[in-house]
């Protein structure tokens, strides 16, 4: 089936973590840029010989970021902020973070698990609210894109 169409209000996210489970989706505050899932590294590298012939290398690792933005205003960011210092007071709290993804109109989840926090948002006061930026470190990103069988909406 082919999805011509896009809406965040599909999307769903959440973090659970030692310091609570909040809403990051559609309803959170999020701004105009969303939330973004990157992969730290290439999955393989070609390591090429002198006569031309060339080995691929399979990296295991599949960890990497997701950021979330959120308006300056949303009270999403006071739940974060507090979550954050109750996890970032103890290496037995850090790191035990799970952030799920989910868009309901084309069947995507994406599941980081292992998510620590990799800062508190750079903050700016100017004459327009601007966003709030949450950055969370992710040990490993299973993905699912498109399975076919998106939710009833």
């Amino acid at each position: 089936m082919f999805i011509n169409a896009y809406s965040f209000a599909d999307v769903t996210a959440t973090y659970v973590g030692p310091g609570g489970a909040i809403t990051l989706g559609d309803g959170a505050g999020p701004s105009e840029e969303g939330i973004s899932i990157a992969q730290a590294d290439n999955k393989g590298t070609l390591m090429m010989g002198a006569d031309g012939s060339g080995t691929h290398s399979l990296h295991k690792a599949q960890n990497g970021t997701v950021t979330v933005r959120l308006l300056k205003g949303s009270p999403t960011n006071n739940q974060l902020m507090t979550a954050y210092n109750i996890e970032t007071q103890s290496a037995a709290l850090y790191g035990q973070g799970v952030i799920v993804l989910r868009n309901a109109a084309t069947g995507d989840v994406v599941t980081c698990l292992g998510c620590g926090w990799a800062k508190v948002p750079d903050l700016n006061y100017a004459k327009d609210s601007g966003i709030n930026e949450w950055t969370f470190n992710a040990g490993r990103i299973e993905y699912l894109l498109g399975t076919g069988t998106p939710s009833v909406i």
